[in-house]
């Protein structure tokens, strides 16, 4: 029996601020391996890139086969824990070290994570901005690309109570969205408030979407297992839930159907693989949510490959927020994400099965470095009053 080789350390952590709104996290080894992840806050980048000059400081020099320990340490170790900026920052370092441990064993990380129970998954694109229109033609436009579904902000912003013809707006663009042959999910974005959730909710059902998201706010999970109550259609949350101590109270309620937990928020491979079982248990749904780059996404695919539970995966191909980079841009092989008949084969490679273009990472951050960090819109009513976005 040969002896165990010694630890290969922790060298070097660096972040890179990149178009459109992403966080790429670089770590290196001693003995030169190197992993990529994604941390990407959206509309919070400063406070992510100090996050990692906090996790630089405590993790160079531990053994990068240790992602547990550093898991815990970096969730637990200070005294306050959880949230979207520390969650963020450990999600990009915990991708790199999957990426790092794949690599150094020559297998993708979902054969790390027990092996395949699917061979391909299956995907969907956005159509429409914040105020969507020409949903038709960008429903075909999806089709064309190879999507069997796609999902769509269902309004503008709302007032507590407004006029109800902004709803039946919505039930004109799901119906056109609809005709164009794809199954359409309606993202409410957290913008409905209560009463005007309900009459939405009841008007969609008989379209049959393939599920609502953020029905309301997630801080309302109460309100949103009495709404799941009142509807058949099946609803999603989790993009701005950070743990699953955070899915909690809403697995307990019978709140959600579809848990979609950002593997970029919630912290990284080792908590959505662990989110997938978690909700599994409850018979509710899995569904990755990932409006970002290519790093989270190869993630995503590495957990929804090994679980039971999965639905569907979200990705950000021309995406309405993609300004000046887009999904495929820093990737050296972007056929790695070809969608075929509604779905992407499950990645080969070793580690999250892409390579990334360092060159083109690194001549881009560097012109980057300068421009102001991308923030949602604010916005305000007629009266002047602060909207949800």
């Amino acid at each position: 029996m040969s002896p165990p080789s010694s630890p290969d350390k922790i060298a070097k952590i660096e972040i890179f601020r990149l178009p459109p709104r992403w966080v790429f996290v670089r770590v290196e080894t001693e003995q030169g391996i190197v992993g990529w992840g994604e941390g990407t806050l959206e509309g919070h980048t400063e406070a992510i890139e100090g996050a990692y000059q906090d996790l630089s400081e405590r993790f160079i020099g531990w053994d990068a086969d240790q992602i547990q320990n550093i898991w815990q340490h970096a969730y637990r170790s200070r005294f306050y824990r959880g949230g979207p900026v520390l969650m963020s920052a450990l999600s990009g370092l915990d991708i790199a070290l999957w990426d790092i441990k794949g690599k150094r064993l020559g297998v993708p990380v979902w054969q790390l994570l027990g092996g395949k129970v699917r061979d391909r998954v299956k995907v969907y694109g956005w159509i429409g901005g914040d105020k969507p229109d020409d949903v038709a033609d960008g429903a075909a436009a999806r089709r064309a690309q190879g999507f069997t579904a796609v999902k769509m902000n269902g309004t503008e912003g709302l007032d507590w109570i407004d006029s109800p013809a902004l709803l039946e707006d919505t039930v004109a663009r799901v119906k056109e969205a609809k005709a164009a042959g794809v199954d359409v999910a309606i993202d409410f974005h957290g913008r409905v408030h209560k009463g005007m959730a309900k009459q939405l909710a009841r008007m969609l059902e008989p379209l049959h979407p393939m599920f609502i998201e953020e029905p309301l706010l997630p801080t309302q999970p109460e309100e949103i297992a009495d709404l799941a109550k009142l509807v058949s259609t099946p609803i999603a949350l989790g993009e701005r839930l950070f743990s699953r101590y955070d899915f909690r109270p809403y697995l307990e309620l019978r709140a959600i159907d579809i848990a979609q937990p950002d593997v970029a928020h919630c912290g990284g491979i080792s908590e959505l693989h662990r989110l997938a079982s978690y909700t599994e248990t409850y018979d509710v749904s899995f569904a990755p949510h990932c409006p970002l780059g290519p790093i989270a996404l190869a993630a995503c695919m590495q957990v929804d490959i090994t679980a039971p539970n999965f639905f569907i995966q979200e990705m950000s191909l021309q995406m309405h927020y993609n300004e000046g980079a887009d999904l495929l841009t820093y990737l050296v092989d972007p056929l790695v994400f070809e969608i075929v008949n509604g779905y992407v084969k499950a990645l080969t490679g070793p580690g999250l099965g892409i390579e990334i273009n360092e060159a083109l990472v690194r001549e881009t951050a560097a012109k980057y470095v300068d421009e102001k960090a991308w923030r949602n819109a604010v916005w305000t009513g007629p009266d002047g009053a602060l909207r949800e976005w």
